[in-house]
């Protein structure tokens, strides 16, 4: 089933709050800086992007981290939703990102600690998609396209948990409840670059 979703106000606002916490320009590389303020994805090397605001908002809305969460941060870039999703966890929260990309895990670890930021980003290991050792999870932030649901990443979520990750350019929700999985689509199209395990 798909549809626009409705996100409580409350959650909404939250999010607009810790993203207007976390400056988006601290993360981007020097050269690419002035585009920090545009609503566009924007290339970060390694040919990886740092998503659009406007996607973020609506992925970390449809999240609803809450403070106290432990949450996965799979594809995290150059940081920056791993700063955001930090901020919505709170002081009692645990926040992991993972990165396959060695130069972006570096570059990530550098501005979250310069921003003073206490979370970590792992490396990913080759085969394996998210931090299943280190599970589960009450949130999962998927930023890149799998083109299939990532299973692997479901069975990483804790009882009342929930991921979201675009699948086949829809943005997915999977909620566990009593031990059922329950699948919804957000309505629009949305393009990432594809979700690798190697």
């Amino acid at each position: 089933m798909r549809g626009v979703i409705v996100v409580p106000a409350v959650v909404a606002a939250r999010v607009r709050q810790a993203m207007g916490r976390t400056p988006r320009s601290h993360f981007l590389p020097a050269d690419v800086r002035h585009l920090a303020d545009t609503d566009l994805p924007v290339p970060i090397g390694w040919e990886a992007t740092n998503s659009q605001p406007s996607t973020v908002a609506r992925m970390l809305e449809l999240l609803d981290v809450r403070p106290g969460h432990r949450v996965l941060d799979v594809g995290s870039g150059s940081g920056w939703t791993t700063a955001i999703l930090t901020r919505l966890a709170g002081p009692d929260g645990v926040v992991l990102g993972v990165e396959r990309v060695p130069e972006l895990v570096d570059w990530a670890r550098r501005r979250l600690a310069e921003a003073g930021i206490e979370t970590t980003v792992e490396e990913a290991v080759p085969g394996v998609l998210g931090l299943p050792a280190q599970g589960p999870f009450d949130r999962i932030l998927v930023s890149a396209d799998f083109a299939r649901r990532p299973d692997d990443l479901v069975a990483q979520l804790a009882e009342g948990g929930r991921l979201v990750a675009p699948v086949a350019e829809v943005m997915t929700i999977v909620d566990v409840h009593d031990g059922h999985e329950r699948t919804r689509a957000d309505a629009g199209r949305y393009v990432f670059v594809p979700l690798r395990a190697d």
